[in-house]
């Protein structure tokens, strides 16, 4: 494994402002002007890389005025800290897939348990009436067709002669309203 540098902010030529190397390398980086300055306060400007990327990138620091040094990185510690974070998510991970898989044994378990239960005639009517869907009862046309049956009319005509009696009594009333008053006395 390659050992891995940063370039980290020295200092600056004796000729260079800090103000204007800043704009200056902002413009070729391509990058905001904030974080250009908070490499002036040896936070890190390039993501650590290989020596010779780090020694390009000092060249185009030089190239600007600023002065900077190159610090080696202690890359066995951060591959054991890799490494023990990526068990321990490789653990976390093969624990989830143990409890799914013991969680659907489980449903499975449950689920040939329920279909033992159930009698097997349970099962087979509800295919028999699927498949005589078409000879229902229901869809011939011969029960469409049949006659009503006649009721007796007389409650109806005697309702209709009660009404039409009981206008009369009220045309008469109107027509003859001293009639009905004799009655009273």
């Amino acid at each position: 494994m390659a050992e891995n540098f940063r370039v980290m902010f020295a200092g600056l030529a004796p000729d260079t402002e800090q103000a204007q190397a800043i704009t200056q390398l902002a413009t070729k980086l391509k990058a905001p002007t904030s974080k250009v300055a908070a490499f002036f306060d040896n936070k890190p400007l390039f993501a650590p890389c290989e020596k010779e990327k780090a020694l390009k990138q000092a060249k185009l620091l030089a190239s600007v005025g600023i002065t900077s040094k190159l610090l080696p990185l202690n890359n066995s510690a951060s591959a054991t800290n890799n490494n023990d974070t990526a068990s321990l998510r490789d653990e976390r991970i093969f624990n989830a897939l143990d409890y799914i898989t013991s969680s659907l044994i489980r449903i499975e378990e449950k689920l040939d348990d329920l279909e033992q239960r159930l009698p097997a005639t349970a099962q087979q009517p509800l295919e028999d009436e699927t498949d005589d869907w078409q000879d229902d009862d229901l869809l011939t046309d011969d029960e469409l067709t049949t006659p009503v049956k006649k009721r007796s009319n007389i409650l109806l005509y005697s309702l209709i002669s009660m009404v039409i009696l009981l206008l009369i009594v009220l045309g008469l009333s109107f027509l003859f309203p001293d009639f009905f008053n004799i009655l009273d006395s």
